[in-house]
């Protein structure tokens, strides 16, 4: 496994399922990466908004304002162009791929998730 650390770099991790994102957490940290949380997509975006993460892993079904609605948001703010956002979704299908490019997201990502690969996708993506 990839030892190298990220103590710079701000994760938002957004999901409605409390493992997911306590496994993500620990997969991440494990990585040096600073974490922050949310299980909603509406306070994704102010989290998005107010702490400018890096990165934002965004799962595309969430209650309320689903992922891809909550992407659309955080890419209006100019400043939030640049931030990486990397659709999780259990929906292998092409369509739900197609669709989390069009709203804005960099990368699309199924579960379950290899947590090294992810790892080096991310640092591949970002600036």
């Amino acid at each position: 496994m990839d030892e190298s650390h990220h103590p710079n770099i701000t994760v938002l991790i957004v999901d409605d399922y409390e493992d997911a994102r306590y496994t993500t957490r620990l997969a991440l940290e494990h990585y040096g990466y600073r974490i922050l949380e949310t299980d909603n997509g509406e306070s994704a975006v102010e989290i998005a908004t107010r702490e400018r993460p890096n990165i934002i892993l965004m799962d595309v079904s969430l209650p309320g304002l689903d992922g891809l609605a909550a992407t659309e948001r955080i890419r209006h703010d100019e400043q939030m162009r640049g931030t990486v956002i990397v659709a999780l979704t259990a929906h292998h299908e092409s369509q739900y791929r197609a669709k989390a490019l069009a709203a804005g997201c960099n990368a699309y990502v199924t579960k379950p998730i290899d947590f090294e690969w992810l790892n080096n996708l991310l640092l591949n993506l970002l600036p």
